[in-house]
């Protein structure tokens, strides 16, 4: 992933935009309450379609990645 990062001492190490302190979660969050990516990219014009894209796949990463445990 080129354009997803995680550094400690930007908000709080959540994984951000490379060069922004946009959240993937909030680029996510706006996914899920219907925004299409074109309205992202207007709300957050320095974002690329690379880097909406990227968030996507971070969250299907770690979706992928996630262990199931039974109660």
């Amino acid at each position: 992933m080129k354009q997803i990062v995680i550094n400690p001492s930007v908000c709080h190490g959540k994984p951000t935009i490379k060069g922004t302190r946009i959240m993937v979660a909030n680029v996510l969050g706006l996914l899920a309450g219907g925004y299409t990516i074109s309205q992202i990219k207007e709300y957050y014009p320095e974002l690329s379609l690379d880097a909406i894209q990227e968030s996507i796949q971070y969250a299907i990463n770690v979706l992928q990645d996630e262990e199931i445990l039974e109660a």
